[in-house]
């Protein structure tokens, strides 16, 4: 009867030691975690504490114990910053799921934007541009300066080719933000790839409140203009002085060497294109561009080298694949 005891005391001490000795070693018992875990332990019903131990395992990758914590800090207070926590890390595992938490959330609070914005970015990215531009018309309707939904509904219509539409959700948004530096760049740049001149008047402004003369892109966007105009002359001019602005700015140089390319002016199609691989050796595109330059003029194996280079840099470049194909 006593070696009976015995046995149980020893197992009971055994199994008690083994549970202490893996909480010290439990990597939110080890620093950086260790003081707010203390913390934790003698306020446990403290949302923010859960959010900023989540928020620190986050940005060292440790996501499972992130979600724990950030869910947590939800459960205890629903607060917009513990929703984004939450939300992009359930993303990263499964869009459905982030959307579905997303979806209750908005229950607990219906009338916050980031939340939509987050959910109808969660349906564009499994291809449901409609629901997402319904959530993006929503939030408009309620707030029409919001700049997020209107640039979010443009990219989306962009997407569905609906251009026009998509222009004219940036031009709403330019009424309320006309010094949000993206929303601006994105509006020239559109005008452009539509040959409406009002890209120059966007440019011009640009570039008279540049007062330290350092930006390249209204440059550029005046370059796409004139290009899609058919005044190749000009294009190539503003391209110039884009790169004359900044040095490593890599469209200027791809779209000048199109140009020359699609003149069948080789030799400086080349002279360009590779003073961009110099510039920046990391860019796949210029290496295309010379693999099409070089099989324009008949040189396979040359071609070969710059589209496998490309590929080399990009995997997923379907135009690079087709013209090592054509080559072989």
């Amino acid at each position: 009867m006593y070696k009976c005891f015995l046995l149980i005391c020893i197992s009971v001490f055994f199994i008690f030691a083994c549970n202490e000795s893996e909480t010290s070693n439990h990597p939110l018992s080890q620093p950086p975690y260790d003081k707010i875990t203390d913390s934790i332990n003698n306020a446990p019903n403290d949302a923010d504490l859960y959010f900023r131990r989540g928020s620190l395992l986050y940005s060292n990758n440790q996501n499972v114990y992130a979600e724990k914590d950030f869910r947590k800090a939800w459960e205890l207070q629903p607060k917009e910053e513990y929703a984004v926590g939450l939300t992009a890390i359930l993303k990263q595992k499964h869009v459905d799921t982030a959307i579905l938490f997303l979806n209750d959330a908005l229950k607990k609070l219906p009338n916050n934007v980031f939340l939509q914005i987050a959910l109808a970015r969660g349906y564009q990215q499994k291809k449901q541009p409609d629901k997402s531009i319904e959530i993006c018309n929503q939030i408009i309707n309620q707030y029409p300066n919001s700049i997020d939904a209107l640039m979010l509904k443009a990219e989306l219509l962009k997407q569905q080719n609906q251009n026009a539409e998509a222009i004219r959700a940036l031009e709403q948004a330019y009424l309320y933000a006309p010094g949000d530096v993206e929303l601006v760049h994105t509006l020239a740049f559109d005008y452009a790839e539509s040959k409406n001149p009002k890209t120059l008047v966007i440019s011009d402004s640009l570039i008279n409140a540049d007062t330290e003369k350092s930006h390249a892109e209204p440059y550029y966007f005046k370059g796409v203009y004139f290009s899609n105009i058919g005044n190749n002359a000009e294009a190539i001019r503003q391209f110039d002085e884009a790169i004359s602005h900044n040095y490593n700015f890599m469209n200027a140089y791809v779209n000048k060497g199109i140009i020359y390319y699609e003149q069948k002016k080789y030799s400086d199609a080349l002279k360009t294109l590779s003073l961009a691989t110099t510039v920046s050796p990391d860019e796949e595109d210029p290496y295309y561009w010379i693999g099409k330059t070089y099989e324009a003029m008949g040189k396979k194996e040359e071609a070969r080298n710059n589209y496998q280079s490309a590929l080399n840099l990009n995997k997923e470049m379907v135009e690079a694949k087709a013209g090592l194909d054509r080559v072989k």
